[in-house]
C-alpha cells in the first residue's frame, strides 16, 4: 500500500542512455503502485517494484529505492515466505534505511514495515504498536495507515479482538485522509473480519458493503479474500459441492492476483469441506505434501493438525501420532497464537480422541477454554469450523469427564444454529448423542438423534418460494389450485419443517404440528370423508385403511421416512461389518448406536407383519384429539393469516368423520 509522494527526479545530469533512466524509474514506481494500491495485482506490483529498485540502487536514488523497497513489501505481512525472500526484503529495506533521513516519515514508513514483518514471525506486536504511535503523532496519514493496517494483520491471535477492532475502525478514518481506496477497502475487510472471528451476528452486512466497493471497481488482492469468505460461507450453509467449486474458482482469482495464499487456503477450504463429508482421509496425499510447502506461513500449524486427524482416520496410526507429537513438542502452549491457532486447536483436540490421548486432551481445553465463546475461524475468516464448545466438548470427552461434555456440546449446538453453520451442528449433535450415551442419558441421545433427523429431512426439502409484500407469496399456479370442480381450494407445501398454507393468491406459512398433518390430509382430499380415527393413525395407516380416502397420490410421510430408515439400517450394518474388520471400536460404537435407535424407532411404528400401528384409541377419543389439533393449528394459521384462517375455519369440519369443504 505504497505510492510515490513526488516524482523521482535524477540531478546528475547524465546524458545517452541514462538520461532516460529517471523516466523509466519514475514510470516503474507510478505502475507498481498503481498495481498494488489500485488494482490489487500484487504480482505485477512486485515486478515493478524489484525493477524499480534495482533500477534506482544503479543511479543512486535513494528516495526511489526507499520506496521501491515499501512496495516490494506489498499490501500484507509476510508475503514473501521463503528465507530467501525475507531476507531480501528485510535486507533492501535497512539498505534505504541507511541512506534516508531517520525522521523522515519514509524512513517511518519502513521501519514500521520492518517491525511488522518481525513480529509476525515472532507471534509479537511489540515493535509495530510502538511504531504506531510514532506514526498516530505525525502529521503523514500514509504512514498512519500503513501502521494501522500492519499491526491490524500482526494481531491475529484470539486474544485480540478488541484492539484489532479498534485499529480496523481507525484505518476506515484514515482513509479518507490518504485518499487511497485500498486503504478504506483494507479497513473495511479487517472490519469483516474481526466480525467473523468474533462471531458477529451482522459480520455478513459488512461483507455486503464490501462487495459493493468492489462491484464498483475491483481489487483483486481484496476480492480474494472476499471470495474465501464466500467459500466459508457455503460451508456453513451446508452446501459443500457448491463450496467446492466456489473454491476453485477462489484459488484461480488468488493466482491472478499474485497472492501466496492461494494455493495454502485452497487447501484448508478443501480440508473444511471434506471434514463435513467425511472424507478427509483423501486428504492425507495433499496435506502430506503441503505441511512442507515453502509458502506455508511460519507460524501456521493447522495443516500438521489436519495430516493427524486425516492419518489416524486412514488407518495410519504411526504417522497420526508423529504428526501430533510434532505439534505438541516440549508443550503445546508455545504453539504461536497465529490466525490459525484456534484451527490449529480444534484439529488436535480431534485427533486426541480419535488416538484416545488424553493428556493432550486435557492440555488442549485449558488451552481453549478461556475463547470457548468464539467460533473457530482460520486466517482471514477462510474456514470455519462451527463453535469453540465443540473441540471443548470433544476434549473433556477424551478426558472422561462425560457431564462437562455433555455441557460444551450442548452449547456448541446453540452456538453452532445462531452462526448458522449447519454441518457443525450436525457434527455437535453426533458428539453430544455419543457423551449421552457413555453417560448412561440413552433417552437423550435417542432426543438429539431424532434432532439429526428433522433437521436431516429439513435439510433435503426444497427451498422455501420468494414471498411477495406483507408476506404473501406471489401468486402461482398452486395459489389458483380448485378442488377439481372449479371451485377455489387450499393448498398445502412442505417446506422442510415448515408448510406453506395457500388461498386465492394469499399464502402463509406454518410451523409443523399434528394438528397441520391433519389438515394436509383433509385438504388433499376435498370433500371426502375421513374418519378420525384414520387421521390419529397416522398417514400410512390412512393409506391402507380404506381405498376410498387414498390420498390423491400425495406422498405419505410415514411411508417415506420407513423407508430411508430402513435404508440407512442396511447401509449401517454393511459399515458395522467395515469397522470391526478393522478394529475400529470407536467407529463401530458410533455406528452401532444409530442402528439400535433406528431399530427401537421402526419398531414403535409398525405392527405385525410390518404393517403401520394403529393407535389404540377409540373412535370418541379420536375425535377429540383430532379436533383439538386442528382447532390448534387453525388458530395458528389464523393468527398469520386472517383470510386464510377464516376460510378455512367454515371449510375444515371436524368429528367422527372429517372433511374438507371448498365453498
Amino acid at each position: 500500500m505504497n505510492n510515490v509522494d513526488a516524482p523521482v527526479r535524477n540531478t546528475s545530469g547524465p546524458t545517452g542512455p541514462d538520461a532516460r533512466r529517471p523516466g523509466e524509474l519514475q514510470t516503474l514506481l507510478d505502475e507498481g503502485t498503481r498495481a498494488v494500491v489500485d488494482d490489487g495485482d500484487l504480482r505485477t506490483g512486485r515486478d515493478r517494484f524489484e525493477r524499480a529498485f534495482r533500477l534506482a540502487e544503479s543511479v543512486g536514488e535513494e528516495r526511489a529505492m526507499a520506496v521501491a523497497a515499501l512496495g516490494f513489501g506489498g499490501l500484507w505481512v509476510h508475503e514473501h515466505r521463503t528465507v530467501a525472500g525475507s531476507v531480501l526484503l528485510e535486507s533492501r529495506i535497512r539498505r534505504a534505511l541507511e541512506l534516508l533521513d531517520p525522521q523522515s516519515s519514509l524512513a517511518l514508513r519502513l521501519r514500521i514495515r520492518l517491525a511488522g514483518e518481525g513480529d509476525y514471525r515472532n507471534s509479537d506486536n511489540t515493535a509495530v504498536l510502538a511504531l504506531l504511535q510514532q506514526a498516530r503523532a505525525r502529521r503523514n496519514p500514509m504512514a498512519r495507515a500503513e501502521a494501522l493496517s500492519l499491526a491490524h494483520h500482526c494481531l491475529v491471535g484470539p486474544e485480540h479482538g478488541a484492539l484489532r477492532r479498534q485499529l480496523a475502525a481507525e484505518l476506515v478514518a484514515e482513509s479518507f485522509r490518504t485518499s487511497r481506496r485500498s486503504d478504506l477497502l483494507m479497513g473495511l475487510l479487517w472490519q469483516t473480519v474481526d466480525m467473523f472471528l468474533a462471531g458477529d451476528p451482522h459480520a455478513e452486512r459488512c461483507l455486503s458493503e464490501l462487495r459493493g466497493l468492489l462491484a464498483e471497481q475491483d481489487h483483486l488482492a481484496v476480492g480474494f479474500v472476499v471470495s474465501a469468505m464466500e467459500v466459508m460461507l457455503a460451508v456453513r450453509a451446508g452446501r459443500l459441492d457448491e463450496a467446492e467449486a466456489l473454491a476453485r474458482a477462489c484459488t484461480e482469482r488468488g493466482i491472478a492476483a499474485g497472492d501466496v495464499n492461494a494455493t495454502v487456503w485452497q487447501a484448508a477450504q478443501l480440508v473444511t469441506i471434506r471434514w463435513y463429508q467425511g472424507r478427509v482421509v483423501e486428504l492425507v496425499p495433499l496435506l502430506s505434501e503441503v505441511v512442507n510447502s515453502p509458502t506455508l506461513s511460519a507460524v501456521d500449524d493447522h495443516v500438521l493438525a489436519a495430516l493427524a486427524v486425516a492419518a489416524v482416520t486412514a488407518g495410519d496410526r504411526r504417522k497420526a501420532v508423529s504428526a501430533l507429537a510434532t505439534l505438541c513438542g516440549h508443550d503445546l502452549g508455545d504453539l504461536p497464537r497465529s490466525s490459525s491457532w484456534m484451527v490449529t486447536m480444534h484439529g488436535v483436540a480431534e485427533a486426541a480422541y480419535l488416538l484416545d490421548d488424553s493428556a493432550t486432551a486435557a492440555r488442549v481445553y485449558e488451552l481453549l477454554r478461556p475463547y470457548g465463546h468464539l467460533p473457530i475461524v482460520g486466517s482471514l475468516a477462510v474456514a470455519c469450523f462451527g463453535s469453540a464448545h465443540h473441540a471443548l466438548g470433544v476434549a473433556a470427552l477424551t478426558m472422561g469427564d462425560v457431564d462437562r461434555a455433555v455441557t460444551h456440546l450442548r452449547e456448541s449446538v446453540r452456538q453452532n444454529l445462531a452462526l448458522a453453520h449447519w454441518p457443525a451442528v450436525t457434527a455437535s449433535w453426533e458428539r453430544l448423542a455419543v457423551a449421552l450415551v457413555r453417560a448412561g442419558r440413552q433417552d437423550e441421545a435417542d432426543a438429539v438423534r431424532q434432532e439429526m433427523a428433522a433437521a436431516a429431512e429439513e435439510a433435503a426439502a426444497p427451498p422455501p418460494e420468494t414471498e411477495g409484500p406483507g408476506g404473501a407469496d406471489e401468486q402461482s399456479e398452486d395459489a389458483q389450485s380448485d378442488d377439481g370442480q372449479g371451485q377455489p381450494a387450499a393448498f398445502c407445501t412442505r417446506l422442510g419443517r415448515k408448510w406453506r398454507i395457500g388461498f386465492g393468491g394469499r399464502s402463509v406459512l406454518v410451523d409443523h404440528s399434528v394438528g397441520m398433518l391433519h389438515l394436509v390430509v383433509l385438504i388433499a382430499n376435498p370433500r371426502q370423508e375421513i374418519r378420525a380415527v384414520d387421521l390419529v393413525a397416522g398417514l400410512t395407516a390412512l393409506n391402507g385403511a380404506a381405498e376410498h380416502t387414498a390420498l390423491s397420490g400425495q406422498r405419505t410421510l410415514d411411508r417415506v421416512a420407513t423407508q430411508e430408515y430402513r435404508s440407512r439400517l442396511a447401509r449401517l450394518r454393511v459399515e458395522l461389518d467395515e469397522f470391526e474388520a478393522a478394529d475400529d471400536h470407536q467407529r463401530a460404537a458410533l455406528a452401532q448406536a444409530e442402528h439400535d435407535w433406528l431399530v427401537r424407532q421402526l419398531a414403535g411404528a409398525t405392527g405385525l407383519g410390518g404393517r403401520a400401528r394403529r393407535f389404540p384409541e377409540g373412535e370418541e377419543r379420536s375425535r377429540v384429539a383430532v379436533s383439538k389439533a386442528v382447532r390448534r393449528a387453525l388458530d395458528r394459521i389464523a393468527a398469520a393469516d386472517p383470510v386464510i384462517g377464516e376460510h378455512l375455519r367454515h371449510a375444515v369440519h371436524t368429528g367422527v368423520r372429517c372433511s374438507y369443504w371448498p365453498a
